[in-house]
């Protein structure tokens, strides 16, 4: 398994301080301070995942539990309502997220915002976040929102304007959160429902319709 490199900053402290700690021969110090850093390390692991479903659905963002499936205007990604897949994540959850789908990337804009609990249905507009727009090899639009919550430090997304990326690919990750929202054209089919479980890059979400 391998660790999303934003992990240092937060757990290096912890490595140091166990060492320090051991060198004085205060042991139980020692062991505390490395549980606390390797707990801090897992919210940034990263495992291998491989998509499962059919050649032309769009895998999960991220991994958590979905608390909302619905619909809801999105003006950056045109008129009319999108479908929405809601992903919480809890303190136990992988924290990377994924590229749902080959695509082209045509904007990833960050907007500060407060950090109120993610799972409030409105923390999508209240809370910093980053909103992702790709398009589809065959034309149609989908999105992204990386939504921080009350315990995340920063939203990070690795992605940028014009870059064509793979399904699976790393799309970014939330220091120490929270919720990720999958937006897709209403005619979508949804392959998910409340309450289900979804890992990123591996679980189908949602089909396009036959063409």
């Amino acid at each position: 398994m391998t660790f999303a490199r934003e992990s240092l900053p937060f757990v290096l402290p912890f490595a140091l301080l166990a060492l320090l700690a051991a060198l004085a021969g205060w042991r139980l110090w020692a062991v505390v301070a490395a549980i606390v850093g390797l707990l801090v390390l897992l919210f940034f692991r990263d495992p291998h995942r491989a998509y499962t479903g059919p050649a032309e659905g769009l895998a999960a963002p991220a991994d958590g539990l979905v608390t909302m499936v619905d619909e809801v205007a999105v003006p950056e990604l045109g008129p009319g309502t999108f479908r929405r897949v809601v992903i919480f994540l809890s303190a136990f959850d992988v924290h990377i997220q994924r590229l749902p789908a080959d695509a082209t990337v045509l904007a990833s804009t960050f907007r500060p915002g407060r950090k109120v609990p993610a799972f409030r249905a409105n923390a999508d507009e209240v809370n910093a976040g980053q909103f992702t727009l790709l398009e589809l090899a065959g034309g149609d639009r989908i999105a992204v929102r990386q939504v921080a919550g009350i315990l995340a430090r920063r939203v990070v997304c690795y992605l940028r304007p014009g870059e064509k990326r793979q399904r699976g690919e790393r799309l970014g990750l939330i220091k120490f959160g929270s919720r990720v929202d999958l937006l897709v054209p209403p005619e979508y089919q949804i392959l998910v429902a409340k309450g289900d479980r979804v890992r990123n890059g591996e679980t189908p979400v949602a089909l396009p319709p036959p063409r």
